[in-house]
């Protein structure tokens, strides 16, 4: 068999036992000549994210749940799926950006989060990162990037480590590019936020030659009081063609690009 991309051996997996129902972990490994430790990495990403149900030793579709006391994790909902499909819209777009061979520095988030599956293939890239679920996603990858963690002082809300030492560890390297979330976003202003754990997220930005900023436009009637980063430090955002035409000029008159991806449920 060809030797899949890990999106395209988990959209395999999805396709495969939604048509064909239980499906055992062994199974599954020898089907996609991979190891049992890659499936099950696999389906507990695929889980997830609603797209199938993990249960000991093997996968279920959404639709026929089997309920056991041996379910490793709880049941997603279907309406999670219109929410993953433009998560994973941001995060092809923003992986269209990366080319072989640079280095990357990625902020905490749900959001940036969904780029790590689309950087596989993409050869010798460096990775830097304060956020332990994107380096737990990068080290799961088949082609695993070279990946730089910062240390610093842990933050349970955000998952990712902050502080002195982790932009002091920033601000050592220089970068490409910096991926980076949004918890509101202000037109007229940048991106916002209520957390004051601002300075990592700053020292990204101006070790990085182009600052890219990942957001949903739900984002931007998200007016928080706290600026975290103005437009004139981002060069890119990438959101949803929820975003008004309105929005989307005025954004782009303080010089920032903006690229829109299709919308939840378009």
């Amino acid at each position: 068999m060809v030797r899949q991309s890990v999106v395209q051996r988990r959209n395999s997996i999805v396709a495969w036992v939604n048509t064909h129902g239980l499906t055992q972990v062994s199974a599954l490994a020898r089907m996609f000549n991979t190891s049992e430790v890659t499936i099950r990495k696999d389906l507990l990403d695929l889980s997830q994210q609603g797209m199938l149900i993990r249960q000991f030793g093997a996968a279920a579709p959404i639709k026929n749940v089997i309920t056991s006391p041996s379910d490793e994790s709880s049941t997603p909902t279907s309406s999670s799926l219109p929410r993953k499909r433009s998560l994973d819209a941001l995060g092809n777009a923003a992986a269209e950006l990366v080319a072989e061979g640079v280095k990357i520095v990625i902020d905490g988030g749900t959001t940036t989060l969904q780029l790590i599956p689309f950087l596989e293939g993409i050869r010798d890239v460096v990775v830097m990162t304060n956020s332990l679920p994107v380096a737990n996603a990068l080290t799961a990858s088949e082609s695993e990037p070279t990946v730089l963690m910062t240390g610093g002082t842990w933050d349970a809300n955000s998952q990712s480590f902050q502080g002195a030492m982790a932009e002091q560890l920033v601000s050592a390297y220089s970068y490409d590019l910096a991926f980076i979330g949004a918890a509101g976003i202000d037109v007229a202003r940048g991106t916002t936020t209520f957390n004051e754990l601002t300075g990592v997220t700053r020292a990204m930005a101006r070790a990085a030659k182009h600052v890219v900023v990942m957001a949903s436009s739900k984002k931007l009637s998200h007016k928080m009081p706290n600026l975290e980063l103005d437009w004139k430090t981002i060069t890119t955002l990438i959101t949803d063609t929820g975003i008004s035409g309105v929005d989307k000029d005025n954004i782009e008159k303080q010089g920032v690009s903006v690229i829109t991806v299709l919308r939840d449920g378009e």
